[in-house]
């Protein structure tokens, strides 16, 4: 295929996913109402607890079995890859950019974390519906791409959950506690002025504020290991995506089980179903919040360019070259197979804007939903231009 033809391939399931955004910053506008806040929070829940988990235990259960997660077992340290490479990245540009502490998780988290599940869950389909595309047809395709798409789905999510979730809760909590050392402090300086205007002792008050502090100090750093621990609990780690995921892996692997749940003739079919129908709103659902969100980034600045721009380059220049010089060495030493669409989905990874979770996670900690509202505004706008030339360009290396 041309490089055209290629590109108008690419192109069709970044419209689908910038209209799809698009209906809910409309949803979200003031005149109707549907996605304010509350019912933002609100669905962001249900994605949370329900739609997710479900249709990432829906996906695995059907598409995995042993010969298919022995065939990838490259995917999942590829991935792993990405995620180191884009936090260092995101680290770097944090220090580069001097980033307030508030938002130095959201940064690292927005280059770590790319959108390995509901994108991929456009492209691969809408590619592969594509009349000429690359990969054979429909059929053949879409049996090997919703293979990967899941288990890149299942593995994002759980580098997403007990990695990025982490970063982004640790970075909070940092701040939380900065914002009450710093109301702490004021009230000493306070008290002292107050004294001293009552011609008491300064250097007493000014002393007991010294020890007040030391004492602080030695607090947190006797009990930091002690509430890091509490803060990185078995809740966090094993949250409801991660559940879905072992869940639907378990059932993937286990013939016997997935004899009785998945299929026309399974006894428990029942749930299954159920399950896959939950699991199906949870594409619509994010990307209307995504679009909703966006609306306060409209509105609303609160993030530097420069930030902005970093992460940009970060996710579509850094990550995607590095990517192709990864995955190019793994299939010249025979780690990755000969299938085209295998190695196209890796390349991909690397290439794909932040992950819509990064905006759920930022609206359940209620810190930095409007400066990630800015960050997905532009990296999900430049992402019709950005993923639509990588995609192309991986595609005709491939091929």
């Amino acid at each position: 295929m041309g490089f055209l033809a290629l590109f108008m391939v690419a192109l069709m399931p970044v419209l689908k996913t910038l209209l799809l955004t698009a209906v809910g910053l409309i949803l979200a506008l003031d005149r109707i109402n549907l996605l304010g806040p509350t019912a933002r929070h609100n669905l962001n829940n249900l994605v949370f607890y329900i739609f997710s988990p479900c249709l990432m235990g829906a996906y695995l259960a059907k598409t995995v079995t042993f010969d298919v997660m022995v065939n990838m077992w490259f995917m999942p340290v590829n991935i792993l890859i990405t995620f180191i490479i884009g936090s260092v990245l995101g680290w770097i540009l944090v220090k580069i950019t001097k980033a307030p502490h508030n938002l130095q998780g959201l940064v690292i988290g927005c280059c770590a974390a790319g959108n390995l599940g509901n994108l991929l869950l456009i492209v691969i389909p809408a590619i592969c519906n594509e009349p000429k595309n690359p990969f054979g047809e429909y059929s053949i395709c879409m049996a090997d791409g919703a293979a990967y798409v899941s288990v890149s789905m299942a593995v994002g999510a759980v580098y997403i959950w007990s990695y990025v979730y982490v970063i982004m809760k640790i970075s909070a909590e940092k701040t939380n506690r900065g914002e009450r050392t710093d109301s702490h402090h004021s009230v000493v300086i306070i008290r002292s002025c107050d004294a001293a205007s009552e011609n008491t002792e300064p250097l007493l008050l000014s002393k007991v504020g010294e020890t007040v502090s030391k004492l602080e100090k030695i607090k947190n750093s006797t009990f930091g290991v002690v509430r890091r621990m509490r803060s990185i609990n078995l809740q966090m780690l094993f949250a409801p995506t991660t559940i879905g995921s072992a869940i639907g892996f378990f059932v993937g692997l286990v013939p016997l089980l997935k004899m009785l749940l998945v299929g026309t003739e399974a006894p428990l079919r029942i749930i299954y179903s159920a399950s896959e129908i939950l699991g199906g709103a949870t594409v619509p659902c994010v990307t209307l919040i995504v679009g909703a969100n966006l609306l306060r980034g409209l509105r609303r600045s609160g993030i530097s360019v420069l930030l902005v721009i970093g992460i940009m380059v970060v996710r579509y220049i850094a990550l995607p070259l590095l990517g192709i010089v990864i995955v190019s060495a793994a299939n010249r030493y025979g780690l990755v197979g000969s299938n085209p669409l295998y190695q196209f989905v890796l390349m991909l990874q690397f290439a794909l804007p932040p992950a819509m979770s990064i905006g759920t996670i930022a609206q359940l900690f209620e810190a930095g939903e409007g400066e990630c509202s800015v960050v997905m505004l532009w990296t999900y706008a430049v992402s019709a231009l950005a993923l639509t030339l990588w995609s192309t360009f991986f595609m005709w290396l491939v091929l």
